[in-house]
């Protein structure tokens, strides 16, 4: 048996994907110990193309389906997969030349049921949209927060961009639930915290986040985090996690928690306060005054989260009795 399946799913990222396969053809882990299992979900760029006449130094395998979505293509990588340990790894995540190793010391030297969590960092070299710019400040807050010991990290934090665990756990929970398109990784989280697994952070597990995202597709990210966050609690056993947002929710700012008040469930105003908030990053970015940009992108991801809470909930009149 091989020591790793990198399972890597992809969708109409060829470019991105070249620089992920280059990568992982550095690796300092032997490269006899892993192979890579590569999901075409749906692809229409020449991926599979590409694969079926690609050579690498490692065992690489891939699997041509209908687009039915990451957490099918993950689950179809996880089938494939010859592996002891599976090592997730997203389209647009080249990894470290240590990547692999580290992942790999982590579980040697921490025995038993584990979950290691690595960091997608910004590269140095690409110019992020500044929407998705904000959303990878905050992301490596969490990074800082955990390395710090400021909390730890939990079930919250399974991002799939860079992460693995025994394939065993997986096949004994059964996978990712498809019938999620959004926070999958995080539903599955539970069901591994549910068993007794651990997760750690490990901060040299690098691989570097290329993130591109159209503003149409950042801007429903929230709201179905918002939706799955109550639909977790209710269906899903996290009867903590409602109680978890709403005590965050008055944790935010004033100006946050005084729009979301305003807006939830107020269809003009919403439209309007986010059609404020749009023109103020688009003039914060031509000002070149970065924090003016963040603060609106800030309180976009926010209104639109609260406002996915609020539709599972019920509508306004049930969100506004959870936060009073």
């Amino acid at each position: 048996m091989l020591d790793i399946s990198v399972v890597l799913p992809t969708y109409n990222r060829l470019s991105r994907l070249k620089q992920v396969l280059a990568g992982l053809a550095k690796q300092t882990y032997p490269r006899d110990a892993f192979e890579v299992v590569v999901v075409a979900d749906g692809c229409t760029d020449g991926t599979v193309e590409y694969l079926q006449t690609l050579t690498m130094p490692f065992r690489l395998s891939y699997v041509a389906s209908e687009n039915k979505g990451v957490a099918a293509a993950r689950n179809r990588g996880i089938q494939e997969a010859t592996g002891e340990y599976i090592v997730f790894i997203d389209d647009d995540v080249v990894p470290t030349a240590q990547l692999l190793a580290e992942h790999m010391r982590m579980h040697a030297e921490h025995p038993g049921e584990l979950v290691v969590l690595g960091p997608m960092l910004t590269p140095s070299d690409f110019r992020m949209r500044p929407w998705v710019r904000w959303e990878q400040a905050m992301l490596v807050k969490q990074y800082t927060d955990m390395q710090t010991g400021r909390w730890q990290p939990t079930a919250r934090q399974f991002y799939t961009g860079n992460a693995s665990l025994a394939r065993r756990h997986l096949t004994a929970t059964g996978g990712f639930d498809e019938t999620f398109r959004r926070a999958e990784d995080v539903e599955l989280a539970y069901r591994l915290e549910r068993q007794g697994v651990r997760f750690v952070f490990h901060p040299d597990a690098v691989g570097y986040h290329y993130a591109e995202r159209s503003f149409r597709s950042w801007i429903q990210i929230p709201y179905a985090y918002g939706r799955n966050d109550v639909i977790f609690t209710r269906d899903h056993c996290q009867h903590w996690l409602l109680p978890t947002v709403i005590r965050e929710f008055h944790t935010r700012n004033t100006f946050i928690q005084l729009m979301v008040r305003l807006c939830v469930g107020q269809p003009a105003l919403s439209r309007s306060a986010r059609a404020w908030l749009t023109l103020t990053s688009m003039f914060g970015q031509r000002l070149g005054h970065e924090r003016l940009t963040q603060v609106a992108y800030s309180g976009l991801f926010n209104l639109r989260y609260y406002e996915g809470v609020a539709d599972e909930l019920g509508g306004r009149k049930q969100f506004l009795a959870q936060i009073s």
